[in-house]
């Protein structure tokens, strides 16, 4: 099965090798997507909620290249820097993965810089390949 690479223009280059997603067969992978704008600065510093959406918003840039959409994510990985950021994380993340919510699990942990206080990977399933 061929693994074709997605890496949407206007997204920062990956900082480090992998690319922003992949699509292999009916499944689009989303790498752990940062709030980092095209010229890799961080957008929201100091906001979970600014991040958060601005996260959300990138894997749907991602997933969009891919073929699928938020409605086709079935599991998200969600890094926060601070566990204080929970709620904050939750109510925007709330509005765009609501009916029904995809399978998650949400951890602390530091993340690659400093001012960056989440992080998301998702996997997406498409009805066809392609």
């Amino acid at each position: 099965m061929p693994i074709t690479p997605l890496n949407p223009p206007g997204l920062p280059e990956p900082i480090a090798p992998y690319s922003m997603g992949v699509k292999a067969g009916n499944t689009v992978y989303v790498s752990g997507v940062l709030a980092l704008d095209g010229a890799g600065r961080t957008v929201g510093v100091g906001d979970a909620r600014a991040q958060t959406k601005f996260v959300i918003e990138t894997i749907e840039k991602i997933l969009r290249e891919g073929g699928a959409s938020l409605r086709d994510v079935a599991f998200n990985a969600v890094i926060i820097k601070d566990m204080a950021d929970y709620a904050a994380v939750n109510e925007v993340y709330r509005q765009y993965f609501n009916d029904p919510p995809p399978a998650r699990y949400c951890i602390a942990a530091k993340l690659v810089r400093d001012d960056l206080l989440v992080e998301i990977a998702s996997t997406a399933h498409t009805a066809a390949a392609g």
